[in-house]
């Protein structure tokens, strides 16, 4: 199967072609630039240079969420518009299971995140079994201070996973200290190699056009409009 996969969730920007068990090409870059207008081209670039046409892909697989929701939309965007126009299944990824594979060969648990501001990061909690990443606790918004105080329970190390660790490293290490273990900045980007390899192995949406991102939570424009039509009801 000849499929590429989109990731543009945040700050890195990543793109994968694969042909069967063989990934063929990869880009990824890690700045602070606009991705709407960086992403076609470097698509048409990689491509170009595995010699592949678009007419050759049979899957389309893109990093749905959670992550920067401009960044989620123009991934997932530009993910449906190719399967749509080419006829071909998409498949959407945990952006945060993306990221989690770069520990899979470690023994403890395995902690992705995203900083989500105002002290909340977006995570989830994951486990190797030595071959393959296994979800332990579903994607969630929570505040970092919570989601550290429950690791002081469990006896095995913690694997932190983010390209934002440096933003939280000073909390991290004062709550687990020697048990919180902090990779090498090789390790803290996700690789669209990665996605590919999961999107392949996951069923593709049955419908592009209900395929939607997975924010975890609204904007907060969504949430300064919902308020506004509730206090509208209210008055009516």
């Amino acid at each position: 199967m000849k499929a590429i996969a989109i990731d543009t969730t945040n700050l890195v920007m990543g793109i994968a072609i694969t042909d069967g068990d063989k990934v063929v090409g990869e880009m990824i870059t890690n700045l602070k630039k606009n991705h709407s207008v960086r992403l076609m081209p470097a698509i048409s670039q990689l491509m170009k240079e595995v010699d592949m046409e678009p007419g050759d892909l049979e899957r389309v697989i893109v990093a749905h969420g959670p992550g920067s929701y401009t960044g989620v939309r123009i991934g997932v965007t530009t993910a449906k518009t190719m399967a749509w126009t080419l006829k071909i299944p998409i498949v959407g990824v945990s952006s945060l299971e993306v990221v989690a594979q770069n520990g899979r060969f470690f023994k403890g648990y395995i902690c992705p995140f995203f900083d989500a501001r105002r002290g909340q990061v977006y995570t989830g909690l994951y486990k190797s079994n030595g071959q393959d990443v296994v979800i332990q606790e579903k994607d969630q918004l929570v505040q970092l201070d919570d989601w550290l105080e429950q690791f002081k329970e469990m006896k095995e190390d913690v694997l932190f996973l983010s390209n934002d660790l440096t933003l939280h490293q000073e909390k991290i290490e004062a709550a687990l200290g020697n048990r919180a273990i902090l990779p090498y900045l090789s390790m803290q980007n996700p690789r669209p190699s990665e996605l590919a390899q999961l999107g392949v192995k996951k069923e593709p949406q049955s419908n592009t056009h209900e395929f939607v991102p997975q924010y975890l939570q609204l904007a907060e424009a969504e949430v300064k409009w919902l308020e506004a039509q509730k206090i509208k009801g209210e008055m009516k």
